[in-house]
């Protein structure tokens, strides 16, 4: 999905390390995505203060709404986008040439590299129920400057996860590897994300890498994690509004909940370059960025042109009136 909400330029700040274990509970923002049928998503990514988690460069939830989806072709590079939706069928086409209906329980994967461009419509004329995450993951030196590419995945590996008391909870690996399971999805950098089911009365640990940064979002229903931090609250709630940032050096945690709960965990080994994000762009410096939206404005070859459409696409907005810096850590 195209970021109508370009955000204004980051200070520049001293980038802080994580080296230790965090319990910080993050509130997600509201924000309006504009244009002519407005859409609201909840961002839990990036924060003001952790602009990444691993590689986890930015995660929307949109819905669950009803409402009729229409975002034409938009640009996006240096990342991947990483769509796992829960209710609605939308149809994705790409300047790679794919032309698939998202669906719950299929991971769709675009990889930028360089350029890419893409459209997301719902399915039919009137005004369906929608609920998604979409998420970014940052790519690396060694992928960002590639080609695109586009995968789908309908059949993803599952791990039990043992309860301590109650039914096991169920996680569905959908990018990189959790305990030892990975997904068939191509990872550039070593990173997990996967959906976590909890049920009812469950209490479960849920396996982590001590050298791996993680955060755990809320998406339905209230979990308690069990975070042993010794200097503060041992235990957090987490709702469907909030990220809980985990930190590092953690070779697991509690998870339980007395209703049941579906998680979303992110994680992966610390990224290795501060970035630049502005708009649909993932870059390393300003000029990176200028040189993107000149491309896209003026119609150049680099992003392709997306399937079944003709000349409608979504128009960058301004740049800001200041230079673009680098978003770093500040816990």
């Amino acid at each position: 999905m195209t970021r109508l909400d370009a955000d204004t330029a980051v200070a520049q700040e001293s980038a802080t390390a994580c080296d230790g274990p965090r319990a910080l509970l993050l509130e997600s923002r509201e924000v309006p995505l504009g244009g002519v049928r407005a859409m609201s998503v909840h961002r839990s990514l990036p924060q003001r203060d952790l602009p990444l988690v691993g590689a986890w460069c930015f995660l929307d939830r949109f819905g669950p709404q009803v409402t009729r989806m229409r975002v034409e072709p938009h640009p996006h590079i240096g990342l991947q986008t990483v769509t796992w939706p829960f209710a609605g069928d939308i149809r994705h086409r790409d300047s790679v040439g794919s032309d698939v209906t998202i669906r719950s329980g299929a991971l769709n994967l675009m990889t930028s590299g360089e350029g890419i461009a893409h459209s997301e419509y719902s399915v039919g004329e009137d005004a369906v129920e929608l609920d998604a995450l979409q998420l970014w993951v940052a790519l690396p030196e060694s992928r960002r400057h590639g080609a695109p590419a586009f995968e789908r995945h309908g059949e993803l590996p599952t791990l039990d996860l043992v309860g301590r008391t109650g039914p096991p909870a169920v996680a569905t690996v959908v990018m990189g590897e959790l305990a030892g399971v990975s997904s068939p999805a191509t990872a550039h950098t070593p990173i997990v994300g996967a959906e976590i089911r909890v049920p009812a009365g469950a209490r479960v640990v849920l396996p982590l890498r001590p050298d791996w940064e993680y955060a755990l979002v809320g998406v339905e229903g209230l979990a308690t994690i069990g975070t042993g931090i010794p200097s503060g609250a041992s235990t957090e709630e987490l709702d469907r509004h909030h990220l809980l940032y985990l930190g590092t050096a953690r070779e697991g945690v509690e998870l339980a909940s007395a209703d049941g709960a579906l998680l979303f965990l992110l994680g992966g080994e610390p990224f290795e370059d501060d970035i630049v994000m502005w708009w649909n762009f993932v870059g390393r410096t300003h000029e990176e960025i200028v040189d993107a939206r000149e491309a896209w404005e003026s119609g150049a070859a680099r992003f392709g042109h997306v399937v079944d459409h003709g000349d409608e696409r979504v128009p960058a907005p301004p740049l800001p009136a200041v230079r673009l810096t680098q978003r770093r850590r500040r816990i």
